[in-house]
């Protein structure tokens, strides 16, 4: 009898692993369903919202990320928009400049010119959302490389209020690396958002890590919060928009 309780234990220690992992996506689907549920109540009346199709997870946002991205576009009302990566949040702000944001503008910094061809097929984009090409170019970041978009810093000279950090495609290391040139000249009176997605994942978070270190640096008050379903983004806020990082 003591041999079989031993040997039990010893197969429930080799598979505690698996028990937790499973556990955590669990938990993490059940996140996501709250946040869906969330998301579908805070855009209840805005019936533009309510019809507009979306693909919602794998490469694009989760719930999470969209909800966040719809109360800050709502409740903040953002004048200068700039969104790495052409996709699913791109028909939301769209669409906002369309029927609340109509004195804001948008640009968009895309990598992939068939992408843009096929996006544009399916979704009419507002006059005042702007694409910009940009190709991609690996630079070398902290001694790994990193996918870039290239003449980054000489294109993007407008100011911003709010950064939508998605793109270009993720790296292991110091992901979304293009962020870190324009918050480097923030002036210490600089009121931004920044939403960067995907921050579950290693490299996302690394940048997000110096996008802070760099705020405290330079003395920029900020306030930061993980929003988490399935994935996680990242919210880095001034402290005009603190009030984005407890939604």
């Amino acid at each position: 009898m003591i041999d079989k309780i031993k040997s039990y234990l010893k197969r429930l220690e080799k598979n505690q692993h698996l028990i937790i992992e499973e556990l955590n996506v669990t938990k993490k689907q059940t996140n996501e369903i709250e946040w869906a549920n969330i998301y579908h109540d805070s855009i209840r009346g805005k019936v533009w919202l309510e019809n507009l199709p979306l693909n919602v997870g794998r490469w694009a946002g989760n719930y999470s990320f969209f909800y966040v991205l719809h109360r800050i576009l709502n409740d903040y009302q953002p004048k200068n928009i700039l969104e790495l990566g052409l996709g699913e949040s791109t028909k939301i702000i769209s669409t906002y400049l369309d029927n609340f944001l109509t004195n804001s503008n948008h640009i968009v910094v895309e990598h992939n010119p068939d992408w843009v061809e096929s996006f544009k097929e399916k979704f009419k984009l507002n006059e005042r959302t702007k694409i910009e090409l940009l190709e991609l170019e690996l630079k070398n970041i902290n001694g790994f490389e990193v996918n870039s978009y290239k003449d980054f810093d000489l294109k993007l000279t407008n100011d911003f209020d709010f950064y939508i950090v998605d793109g270009p495609f993720g790296a292991d290391r110091f992901s979304r690396y293009d962020i870190i040139s324009l918050v480097k000249n923030f002036e210490k009176n600089k009121e931004f958002i920044i939403l960067f997605d995907d921050t579950n994942r290693r490299g996302e978070q690394e940048t997000c890590d110096e996008i802070c270190s760099i705020l405290k640096k330079n003395k920029i008050i900020y306030h930061t919060f993980n929003y988490s379903g399935n994935k996680a983004s990242t919210v880095i806020a001034s402290d005009k928009y603190k009030f984005s990082t407890s939604f």
